[in-house]
């Protein structure tokens, strides 16, 4: 992979994954265009440390909120931030168990299967058109919303379907306030995140003397920079009920996507 194609890749993933539009799914769909001929495991590594850049970019944006989960954890006492540390943990589970019972069955949905992407983005298209109808509510992530919410996380492993797009769904659907159905979101998926790509570098899929280093490490640069600008914008979007324009997207993304397989 050439450092141009790892630029634009790092772009495409800063930008769609907050955006509800499927990062992964983008991201298989132009390493198709880009003729890009790496083994499922390759293409996933990639993946995963394009999801890296962009965690790094939300844990500058929610810097504060992540040292009150953080301070949470450690006061040991029930108060706010222990309760919100806690369904962040709960939410964790089902993406982590399927993420380590099913890590190679998984990278066999990274290896350009661009029928099933599009397949994948018409379910997330239907899923932010009912999210933008939902009525507007005060109500507050609870502890069996964070499991739901953590399943439809899992869900959101496969190629297509944008996490940020079922998770927030997912959390406005069960009637909670968009925003904080947002905040939450974007929190929950970092410890995944960083968890992953340190279980890469300690396996030793992540190595300094791989040819690959220069277009990651592009990659991720390109990822951090417009992950910072996306999701800043995306929190106005959802608290401004701008779903539909994306459910649209996905809808004709998706299409194209099956018809250019056929």
């Amino acid at each position: 992979m050439s450092w141009i194609e790892a630029l634009i890749l790092g772009i495409i993933q800063g930008l769609t994954e907050f955006l509800p539009v499927s990062s992964s799914g983008h991201l298989e769909i132009a390493k198709v265009l880009f003729g890009d001929k790496s083994v499922p495991a390759e293409s996933m590594l990639m993946t995963v440390i394009l999801h890296g850049a962009t965690a790094l970019s939300t844990i500058v944006v929610f810097r504060k909120d992540i040292l009150e989960i953080i301070n949470g954890l450690f006061q040991l006492k029930w108060n706010d931030e222990m309760k919100f540390s806690i369904k962040i943990i709960i939410s964790m589970v089902p993406a982590a168990i399927v993420g380590v019972t099913f890590n190679d069955e998984l990278e066999a949905f990274f290896g350009g299967k661009i029928m099933f992407v599009g397949f994948m983005l018409l379910i997330t298209g239907v899923l932010l058109f009912f999210a933008d109808k939902a009525k507007v509510t005060g109500k507050n992530v609870g502890f069996g919303h964070s499991l739901i919410i953590g399943i439809s996380q899992m869900i959101a492993i496969l190629p297509g379907i944008s996490r940020s797009g079922a998770t927030i769904s997912t959390a406005v659907l069960l009637g909670i306030d968009k925003e904080r159905a947002a905040r939450f979101s974007f929190l929950m998926v970092v410890p995944l995140i960083l968890a992953k790509v340190a279980k890469d570098i300690l396996s030793g899929e992540i190595t300094t003397d791989s040819a690959q280093l220069m277009p990651l490490s592009i990659g991720f640069v390109a990822a951090f920079i417009t992950g910072l600008l996306a999701c800043t914008w995306m929190i106005k979007i959802v608290k401004n009920s701008k779903l539909s324009y994306f459910a649209i997207y996905c809808l004709i993304v998706g299409t194209i996507a099956i018809l250019a397989t056929i």
